[in-house]
C-alpha cells in the first residue's frame, strides 16, 4: 500500500514538471489572444441606480446585481484579513499564481478518489470573475478533464500574472471584495454589509468580518437567511482558525468571535419607503434609457419625495382603509390556515419576522391554540401571546373560537412590548379588500412630496394615484365655481335650490338632476351651495356661464381636453386621476398659476455627470383675484361645510369632498398655504364601498391624519401661514356673519366693508 502511494506521487511530481514546461509554451502561445488587462483602468462593474429623497435617503434601488463599488480603504481591516486567511494566505507573497500550493493541489488530486481543487488564488479568481465568466466551466480546477478544460485554465494563469504585472496587491484585492457574489442578489462586501447587517464594510465587527467571509464559498447555501447553522460552523470551524493561524488574530479573540451569536439587523428584499412612487420613476427610466442602463448603470435620481410625509402618508392610508374595511366590510374569517392545508404550525414562519418589531407594527402572526372564549394564543416569531377578548372585540363576536381557529393565518397590531421588546399586547388586525390613494404637492413648485398608489404593492403595483381614472363627482363643482366668479358671480350670488327639468335636445328625456340628500333649499348663495356640495345650483351655475366655457376652464386646471360640453358635468360625470384633481387644487392657494406636478429633481450617470434635471414650470390658471376667492369659499366648506371635520386641525386649510352615486368612490381633495393633498377611497371595480361611505366619511380621516403630522413636522401652530389677499380683494360680512372676499366692486352695495 504505501508502495502504491509512493509511486502514485512520483508519478504526480513527474506530471506536474511535465505540465510546467508544456504550460511555459502554451503561456507564450496564447498570450497575445487575451484582451488587454488594462480594461481595469476604468473598472465600471454593472451597480445600482439609487432613488433619493430630497433629503438624501434612499427610498429605491434597481439592479440586476446589487453592488455598491469601495476603495480598498473603506473595507474593514478585519474584513479584509478575514477573506485573505480564508481564501488566499500567501496573497501578498505570490505573483498571481501560488505554484507551491498548486503543484500540492495537483498532486493530491491524482491519487485515487481524489479530485483537483483548492489552487486558485484571490488574483486568479479576479481573473475568472472579470474575463472569463461567461467562458469557464464551473467546479474544481480540472473539474472536467480534456484540452479545453486546460485551455481555460492557461488563460486564466495568464491573465492572473498580467493582472499582477499592472496592478498593486490593494487594487487587486478591492477589484474582488467589490465583485464577489455573497448572495440574494448582492455582489461585493459593501452590498453584503449592510444586507446582513445595516452597517458599512468598514464597521464590521470580527465575528461579522468572519461571517461574510465564511459565505464566499458558497453564498447560496450558506448564506445566514437561508442555513445560519452551517454559516456559523464554516464561520468558527474554518475562518476564525484560519484568521489565527495566519497570526491576524491571537486564539482569545477568535474564541470570543465564535461565541458571538448571528445577529443580523438587514433584510434580503428591504421594502421602499414609496414603492408606488419608485415603480412610476422606474418605468419612465426604462423607457427613456433603457433595462441596461436602468439596472446596471448605477444612475442617481435625485426626486422629490419628502421621506418623512411618505411614511405619514403610508400609515394614514393604513390606518384609513382599515378602518373602513371594518366599519363598511365588517370581519371576515383568515383565508389561510396551516393545518387545514396538510401542514404544521412550525411551517409558517415569514422572513417579517426576522425583522425587529416595534409598537405599532402590524405583523403576521399564527394561531397556536383557543382555549377559551376569552382568549386565542397566537405566535410571533419566538414569542406565543394572549390575543384577550379586547383585541377582537371590534369584529362583534364574543367568543374567540367564533373568531379564529388553531393554525389559522393572521395579522395583528402590536399595541405593547414587554421589557425585553417582545410583544406584550396585541390587537386582531384584517387586510383591507377596500383600496385608497394619497398624493401630496407643494403648491409653490409642484414637487410631489408623497405618493401611495393602493392598499398594498406586493399585492398589487397598480398605481390609483397616477393611473386610475374616476368619476369625480363633487370634486368638479369648484372648477365650475371659478368661471362662475370670472363671469361676474360672487359668493353672494343667489341660486335657486329646487327640482329642475332641463331640455337637452330634441327626441332625448329631459335631464333632471337631483341633490344628494333628496332636499330642496330654496334660495341659497353660492357659498352656501358649495360648502353643502348642493348639486341644483352648480349645474345651474354651468348653464348660465356655458358648458362650452366650463371645458376650457377645466384645460386651464391641467384636465383632459375631450371633457364633453354636458351639464352631467357640473357634478362630476368626467374621469380624472388623483393626480389631475389635487393639481387642479393646488391652483387656488398658489394665486392662480397650476404648477406641472414633477417627481424627478435630477439624472446623473455613474461618474456624477447630470442627464436630466427637472424644476418648476407654471401655468396661469387663473387671476390671483379669482383664485383668492376661490380659496376662501373652499375654506368655508371646512368652516361650515361637508368638510368640518377638519376644523380640529386648527390650521388654515381649505377643501372639498367628493362622493359618486351608490358610494363608489369617495374623495377629499384640500390645501393649505404650502400644500395641497388629494385622498381618494373606493374599490378597482365600480361597486359601493359600503352605506353613507361619502367623502367625508371614507376619505377625510385619511386626510385629516396625514395633515396632523404634516403640521407637526413643519407648520409653527404659534404663527400660522396665512392666505395673502391681492390688492383687489375686499371683505365684506354677509348672511350668517361670514366674512366674504369679493373682488373690488363686485361686492354687495347694501353690505359694509372690513378692513
Amino acid at each position: 500500500m504505501i508502495r502504491t502511494s509512493s509511486t502514485a506521487i512520483v508519478a504526480a511530481l513527474f506530471l506536474v514538471t511535465a505540465l510546467a514546461g508544456a504550460a511555459s509554451g502554451v503561456l507564450f502561445a496564447y498570450a497575445e489572444d487575451l484582451g488587454e488587462i488594462s480594461a481595469l483602468d476604468n473598472y465600471q462593474p454593472d451597480t445600482i441606480t439609487h432613488l433619493l429623497s430630497r433629503e438624501g435617503e434612499e427610498i429605491g434601488e434597481f439592479a440586476v446585481q446589487r453592488r455598491l463599488v469601495i476603495r480598498y480603504d473603506e473595507i474593514s481591516p478585519l474584513l479584509r484579513q478575514a477573506i485573505i486567511a480564508s481564501e488566499d494566505g500567501d496573497f501578498e507573497r505570490h505573483f498571481g499564481i501560488n505554484v507551491p500550493r498548486l503543484a500540492v493541489a495537483l498532486a493530491r488530486g491524482l491519487l485515487p478518489g481524489q479530485t483537483i481543487t483548492g489552487a486558485s488564488t484571490i488574483t486568479q479568481q479576479v481573473a475568472r470573475l472579470l474575463f472569463l465568466q461567461d467562458e469557464y466551466m464551473s467546479g474544481g480546477v480540472f473539474a472536467r478533464t480534456g484540452l479545453r478544460g486546460i485551455e481555460r485554465k492557461v488563460r486564466e494563469w495568464i491573465l492572473a500574472l498580467q493582472i499582477e504585472r499592472r496592478y498593486t496587491k490593494r487594487e487587486i484585492f478591492a477589484f474582488y471584495a467589490n465583485q464577489m457574489n455573497l448572495g440574494h442578489g448582492r455582489y461585493g462586501v459593501e452590498a453584503a454589509s449592510r444586507m446582513y447587517f445595516d452597517k458599512r464594510a468598514a464597521e464590521l465587527t470580527l465575528d461579522e468580518a468572519a461571517l461574510i467571509a465564511a459565505i464566499i464559498q458558497t453564498p447560496s447555501r450558506l448564506s445566514p437567511f437561508v442555513n445560519p447553522d452551517q454559516t456559523l460552523a464554516r464561520r468558527n470551524n474554518y475562518v476564525l482558525p484560519r484568521m489565527m493561524a495566519e497570526g491576524f488574530i491571537t486564539e482569545a479573540e477568535a474564541r470570543t468571535a465564535a461565541e458571538q451569536p448571528i445577529v443580523l439587523h438587514g433584510t434580503r428584499n428591504p421594502q421602499s419607503v414609496a414603492p408606488y412612487f419608485a415603480e412610476a420613476i422606474r418605468q419612465d427610466l426604462a423607457a427613456t434609457y433603457g433595462a441596461e442602463v436602468l439596472y446596471e448603470g448605477g444612475l442617481r435620481v435625485q426626486t422629490t419625495l419628502d421621506a418623512r410625509l411618505q411614511r405619514a402618508a403610508n400609515a394614514a392610508v393604513d390606518a384609513g382603509l382599515r378602518r373602513a374595511d371594518k366599519l363598511w366590510n365588517g370581519y371576515r374569517r383568515p383565508p389561510q390556515n396551516m393545518l387545514v392545508a396538510g401542514g404544521s404550525l412550525d411551517d409558517f414562519s415569514p422572513a417579517r419576522w426576522a425583522m425587529p418589531i416595534r409598537t405599532g407594527d402590524i405583523v403576521p402572526a399564527v394561531v397556536t391554540a383557543v382555549p377559551d372564549a376569552a382568549t386565542a394564543l397566537v405566535r410571533i416569531g419566538t414569542d406565543e401571546i394572549a390575543l384577550t377578548r379586547e383585541g377582537f372585540e371590534w369584529t362583534r363576536r364574543t367568543s374567540a373560537s367564533d373568531v379564529l381557529a388553531a393554525g389559522d393565518v393572521i395579522e395583528v397590531a402590536v399595541e405593547a412590548l414587554d421589557d425585553e421588546g417582545r410583544p406584550a399586547r396585541i390587537r386582531l388586525e384584517q387586510s383591507p379588500e377596500i383600496q385608497g390613494a394619497l398624493l401630496a404637492i407643494e403648491n409653490a413648485t409642484g414637487e410631489i412630496l408623497a405618493m401611495v398608489g393602493g392598499a398594498n404593492f406586493e399585492a398589487s403595483e397598480f398605481n390609483r394615484a397616477i393611473q386610475a381614472r374616476r368619476q369625480m363627482g363633487s370634486m368638479f363643482k369648484p372648477i365650475v365655481y371659478t368661471a362662475a366668479i370670472d363671469r361676474g358671480f360672487t359668493a353672494a350670488s343667489i341660486f335657486i335650490d329646487e327640482p329642475v327639468s332641463i331640455e337637452i335636445a330634441e327626441n332625448q328625456p329631459p335631464y333632471e338632476p337631483e341633490n344628494y340628500d333628496r332636499e330642496y333649499e330654496g334660495p341659497i348663495t353660492l357659498r352656501r351651495a358649495l360648502e353643502n356640495s348642493r348639486n341644483i345650483p352648480a349645474v345651474k351655475a354651468m348653464q348660465e356661464v356655458g358648458p362650452e366655457a366650463i371645458t376650457d376652464y377645466a384645460v386651464r386646471f391641467g384636465f383632459p381636453e375631450d371633457y364633453p360640453p354636458f351639464l352631467s358635468l357640473a357634478l362630476g360625470a368626467a374621469e380624472a386621476t388623483l393626480l389631475e384633481v389635487t393639481s387642479a387644487y393646488s391652483t387656488f392657494p398658489n394665486r392662480g398659476v397650476r404648477m406641472e406636478p414633477y417627481s424627478v429633481v435630477s439624472i446623473a450617470d455613474r461618474d456624477g455627470t447630470i442627464l436630466e434635471e427637472h424644476g418648476p414650470v407654471p401655468h396661469e390658471a387663473l387671476s390671483a383675484d379669482s383664485a383668492f376667492v376661490m380659496a376662501n369659499l373652499l375654506r368655508g366648506v371646512v368652516q361650515r361645510g361637508t368638510g368640518g371635520a377638519a376644523l380640529s386641525l386648527n390650521w388654515p386649510v381649505g377643501g372639498k369632498t367628493g362622493t359618486m352615486d351608490e358610494y363608489t368612490d369617495a374623495w377629499f381633495v384640500g390645501f393649505d398655504p404650502d400644500i395641497t393633498l388629494g385622498v381618494w377611497v373606493g374599490h378597482d371595480e365600480k361597486r359601493t364601498i359600503g352605506n353613507n361611505a361619502t367623502g367625508a366619511a371614507a376619505a377625510l380621516p385619511i386626510w385629516i391624519d396625514f395633515m396632523g403630522t404634516y403640521i407637526d413636522l413643519y407648520g409653527d401652530r404659534t404663527r400660522p401661514p396665512g392666505f395673502e389677499p391681492p390688492d383687489n380683494i375686499v371683505f365684506v360680512r354677509t348672511e350668517r356673519g361670514v366674512i366674504d372676499a369679493f373682488i373690488r366692486g363686485t361686492q354687495p352695495r347694501t353690505a359694509s366693508g372690513l378692513d
